[in-house]
């Protein structure tokens, strides 16, 4: 995170700018990786203390705050809260964006299937589900590892990096006991 520091009026001592860094942290902590930068402007008048700060958040979204007391404590807590107040409306949208997009395994169970014969009982819709099955790795091997693997895996199938020429294969279980082999076309 960039931070700049500016003072009107005011002697940037190392306790006041210990005190803006710990309000930022706040920030920091409730953003997480999305803080991108945060400007502080410190301006002294009389006996008001106003402190301005800005923060650039992922997105390109700008949360502004600005506290107006007899203190700078209480300037910076005032500002830094209605930042939090905007972050997490912020990221409250992020959150609900995510929330909504739709998944890949509803895409896929929503497109028709061909109805298959004689492999459901009676009675069961002609529905078919996506079951998402654990992730692995895809590992360099020859043909030949591929069908010692399989033949000790639970798996009908094990896609793998052929070894000789570099492209992504799957052997898997046929029905009659014997294996087969998918290459796809270069």
């Amino acid at each position: 995170m960039r931070f700049d520091l500016t003072a009107r009026h005011v002697d940037i001592t190392p306790a006041l700018r210990r005190l803006v860094e710990n309000r930022l942290d706040k920030l920091g902590r409730m953003l997480n990786d999305s803080l991108v930068s945060a400007q502080v402007v410190l301006t002294r008048q009389k006996y008001r203390h106003i402190a301005e700060v800005t923060v650039h958040a992922r997105g390109d979204h700008m949360l502004h705050g600005i506290g107006d007391t007899g203190t700078w404590e209480a300037s910076l807590t005032e500002a830094v809260d209605k930042i939090s107040h905007q972050a997490t409306k912020v990221k409250g949208k992020w959150q609900e964006r995510k929330r909504h997009a739709t998944p890949a395994k509803v895409i896929a169970a929503a497109t028709p299937m061909p109805p298959r014969r004689g492999r459901r009982p009676p009675g069961r819709e002609d529905r078919s589900r996506v079951v998402r099955p654990t992730r692995y790795a895809v590992k360099p091997m020859t043909i030949e590892e591929a069908a010692l693997a399989i033949e000790d895996a639970r798996e009908a199938f094990l896609v793998f990096r052929n070894a000789t020429t570099d492209a992504v294969n799957v052997v898997y279980r046929r029905r009659d006991g014997n294996l087969g082999l998918i290459e796809p076309d270069a």
